[in-house]
């Protein structure tokens, strides 16, 4: 089964995102800071990172910087703090996609699972 590790500052949707993903059919890490989500990452199991861009610990771009030497899978961003120049950034940083967390994230997201 392929793991996902996903990384919000919000309890509420780091349940919701993990019930979403089991129901997926994927096995499910969830963290609420950076440090620990970097360091499930580096030990080499997730076949997607799924962030927030805000969490304890430093920001979302902060940690897809950081984690980049020991990761090379697909990020995808889920976020309510999206707009264009942002997802710019984030594009330039190597993110798979952005999902704007107010709109349908869910099928957004099922099209990015499928390519996993």
């Amino acid at each position: 089964m392929k793991t996902i590790i996903h990384i919000d500052n919000s309890q509420f949707f780091r349940k919701l995102m993990t019930n979403f993903l089991i129901k997926e059919g994927f096995e499910v890490e969830s963290y609420d800071n950076a440090e620990d989500a970097a360091m499930a990452i580096s030990g080499g199991v997730a076949s997607m990172v799924i962030a927030g861009l805000a969490f304890a610990g430093m920001d979302g771009e902060e940690f897809i910087r950081r984690t980049r030497d020991s990761y090379a899978g697909p990020v995808v961003i889920v976020s309510s703090s999206l707009d264009a120049a942002r997802k710019s950034a984030l594009r330039d940083l190597g993110v798979k996609a952005a999902i704007d967390k107010s709109g349908p994230w869910q099928e957004a997201l099922k099209t990015e699972l499928a390519a996993v």
